[in-house]
């Protein structure tokens, strides 16, 4: 009984950190993956299985019983599984709140959802003490027995941690991820109460895996959201993914699905986002600079290809290669959005070791990573920022779209401040009826005067694509002035959370209804 004991203790483990990790990802869908966020997750579950461990030490000394301790993990197996199924009208309304940025709702759909996890998590937190009570049979093989339970129950929490990620979510996706790791738990339970106590006692619980294989098996248990004109929606180990179809348009949409990251039209190309303004980047050079002249672009963040499909209809000779970290992302796209493009080569890759990697130089990067407070920081440094300039020719531009609050610039200032450290120009434009700023940065120096001489000569020559020309006279439009000085980021210091998320707050509590894209 006593290595059955050790199992159980590896199987609550392994259970309690995937809990945790399935609880990020039914959270994010609808909250967001920030760290507070996580934060917050980690932080109350923390809280949970500190209280299971004191519950656990008290009730394993005045019961000192292997059915009790099997009972206990049965109904913590039972309850964690049924999480997802009874969270499920909550979060869909919280979906509903986030649309409309209602912070009370959000706040308390949150707490809502991870009181849920209070029973389960206190009674997974209960089993160490437990199962060390049970184990230890003399006061010389204390240490050594506490030792070794806490160390099968850590391996198997680092096992945890990885199996809902790499393997459960993206394959069956987040609710019946905590259905399968509570059957699991129930299972081990119901097992070890059978050893310890017979057949009777296990009667008494064998309607709850009845309960989890029909959850299981349920009808439509997958949708996570009722959102409007939804075609498609799946999970990756990085995202919630959907596809929204309107008036002909796809859109992809991630996690709590505020912002546009691709859209998709079959005979539209210009969409008044972003993805149009990398098209401008060569023109920032003296003129002239020809259509035909421009070959090559890197794209890091490449979504669902928006860019690239419009990069492909303006210059007819480049070559470009898309870096997207997601391989569930670039599948969407080809099914969807139209990214089957000869010339795009797909590279399934983080954005910065992808692009050092490539090999290549490019006149134009286009870096549209960002959207706070989902800014991965790697790619806001001086050491960035050195790899881009590095893989740009001599004539190149980078070009970087950034999310910003209303009257929020402190993001611009310090990647402009931090960008001006490689590159010998910037240029920053407001995307109007956005919160999108596009900044551009040149290898040589250049000035606006470049663009609106470029323009021109576009503008009197009879082949030049409608929708170059359109965009080229919004950015013109919209060009701003230099950032001034501010904090430059490096790999070793580059707080870049703490600034977003408190853009972010401060956007949210002023109650705007414009969003971020």
């Amino acid at each position: 009984m006593k290595n059955y004991l050790y199992f159980t203790v590896f199987i609550s483990g392994l259970t309690s950190l995937a809990a945790e990790m399935a609880a990020s990802r039914l959270m994010g869908n609808y909250f967001g993956s920030s760290n507070l966020v996580w934060a917050s997750i980690i932080g109350l579950i923390l809280i949970y299985l500190t209280v299971g461990n004191f519950v656990g030490g008290n009730w394993a000394d005045r019961s000192p019983r292997y059915g009790t301790l099997y009972r206990i993990l049965a109904w913590a197996g039972f309850s964690i599984a049924l999480v997802p199924a009874i969270s499920r009208p909550v979060l869909r309304w919280a979906a509903n709140a986030f649309d409309s940025l209602e912070m009370g709702v959000l706040f308390g759909s949150f707490t809502a959802v991870m009181i849920l996890f209070i029973v389960p998590i206190i009674l997974m937190g209960m089993s160490s003490p437990f199962a060390i009570r049970l184990a230890i049979k003399d006061n010389q093989s204390a240490g050594s027995v506490s030792g070794r339970i806490y160390a099968i129950s850590t391996l198997g929490s680092f096992i945890g941690t990885f199996i809902p990620v790499l393997l459960l979510i993206p394959l069956v996706g987040t609710f019946r991820t905590f259905l399968i790791h509570g059957f699991v738990l129930l299972g081990c339970a119901l097992v070890g109460l059978k050893m310890a106590e017979r057949w009777r006692s296990l009667l008494k619980y064998i309607w709850m895996p009845v309960v989890i294989i029909a959850l299981f098996f349920s009808v439509n248990i997958g949708g996570d959201k009722n959102s409007a004109g939804m075609i498609f929606e799946t999970e990756s180990a990085y995202n919630y993914i959907q596809v929204l179809e309107q008036d002909g348009y796809h859109m992809l949409r991630l996690n709590e699905g505020q912002g546009v990251h691709s859209m998709y039209h079959p005979e539209i190309m210009n969409y008044a986002g972003p993805w149009e303004q990398v098209l401008v980047a060569p023109f920032f050079n003296p003129a002239p600079v020809k259509i035909s002249d421009v070959t090559s672009l890197a794209i890091v963040g490449l979504a669902a290809g928006t860019t690239a499909r419009q990069a492909s209809a303006v210059y007819p000779n480049i070559s470009i290669d898309g870096i997207e970290i997601d391989p569930a992302i670039v599948d969407t796209g080809y099914k969807f959005f139209g990214m089957d493009l000869p010339n795009l080569n797909v590279i399934v890759q983080d954005g910065r070791w992808g692009l050092q990697h490539t090999g290549r130089k490019y006149q134009v990067v286009s870096v549209d990573a960002y959207r706070p407070p989902y800014i991965p920081w790697h790619l806001t440094t001086r050491e960035f920022f050195q790899t881009v300039r590095d893989s740009l020719t001599d004539d190149g531009v980078m070009v970087i779209n950034i999310g910003r609050a209303p009257d929020d610039r402190r993001l611009i200032n310090s990647l402009a401040s931090t960008i001006r450290l490689e590159f010998a120009s910037i240029h920053v434009m407001d995307l109007p009826g956005t919160f999108n700023s596009i900044l551009f940065a040149t290898v040589q120096p250049t000035n606006a005067g470049n663009l609106a001489a470029n323009f021109d000569s576009l503008l009197s020559a009879a082949d030049t694509p409608a929708l170059l020309l359109e965009t080229m006279n919004v950015t013109l439009a919209s060009l701003q002035q230099d950032p001034p000085a501010a904090r430059v980021f490096t790999d070793d210091l580059a707080p870049i959370e703490g600034l977003t998320n408190d853009m972010i707050l401060k956007f949210l509590l002023a109650g705007d209804m414009e969003q971020l894209q």
